[in-house]
């Protein structure tokens, strides 16, 4: 039989970036779900203690309110729809109710977002363009990656790039990144499989490859153009 010490414990594998990255970039048909998958971790429906549940929901309430103000939202408005911290036990009578109550903030939260998304598109491109031109060189960098700095899902956030400059997301950084080993080509004696490395490909070959597609020329031929030495 679980005790409270138990119960406890499993209150405390609640994965906050979890938390966070659903508000970042979920979608709002499948938020519930995911949430609930999450609740479903650290066995939410066995917490029969009130407190332990306002335990979690105080955490969860907090993130969110934290999300929405860096949204702009002020704690007005978000106190006006899902009631201030000292209100929380209110909504917590049973499982069910908590489970609830706190399914209606993130779905808050994440409609929230994509009503500032909507009215913010430019700002969005740009903040994702800010974001590529900082973090172009990483190998890591991806449509998920950038997605979720901008706080949209990929999906929404892949549609809206190509809308708004008429690129997909992949041609616009491997064009970053061309320009940036143009760059290095001219004003460096790096070797070129240096360069590919530095501006993000961890294939000189494919490097090779996509800097004659944007330019019609090989790296190499680029350097003899520019007259620099190799």
């Amino acid at each position: 039989m679980k005790n409270t010490a138990d119960d406890f414990s499993s209150v405390n594998r609640l994965d906050a970036k979890k938390i966070d990255s659903l508000l970042r970039s979920g979608r709002p048909d499948t938020c519930r779900e995911e949430f609930e998958k999450m609740l479903d971790d650290i066995h939410f429906d066995d917490l029969s203690s009130l407190v332990l549940r306002l335990y979690v929901c105080t955490d969860i309430y907090i993130m969110a309110r934290n999300f929405a103000n860096e949204l702009g939202i002020s704690d007005g408005r978000f106190t006006s729809l899902l009631g201030d911290a000292d209100g929380i036990e209110q909504h917590l009578a049973t499982v069910e109710d908590t489970k609830k109550f706190l399914i209606i903030m993130i779905e808050q939260c994440i409609s929230w977002r994509i009503e500032r998304a909507k009215t913010n598109k430019c700002c969005v491109v740009n903040n994702a363009k800010k974001y590529i031109e900082s973090n172009y060189m990483r190998d890591d960098i991806s449509l998920e990656s950038i997605a979720h700095e901008v706080g949209l899902s990929p999906t929404y956030f892949s549609a809206l790039f190509k809308r708004e400059t008429g690129k997909c997301l992949s041609t616009y950084l491997n064009l970053v990144r061309i320009e940036k080993s143009k760059q290095l080509l001219c004003c460096t004696s790096k070797m070129i499989y240096e360069i590919a490395f530095e501006v993000g490909f961890q294939d000189y070959r494919y490097f090779g490859q996509i800097f004659k597609k944007y330019t019609g020329q090989t790296p190499r031929q680029f350097q003899r153009v520019a007259n620099v030495r190799t």
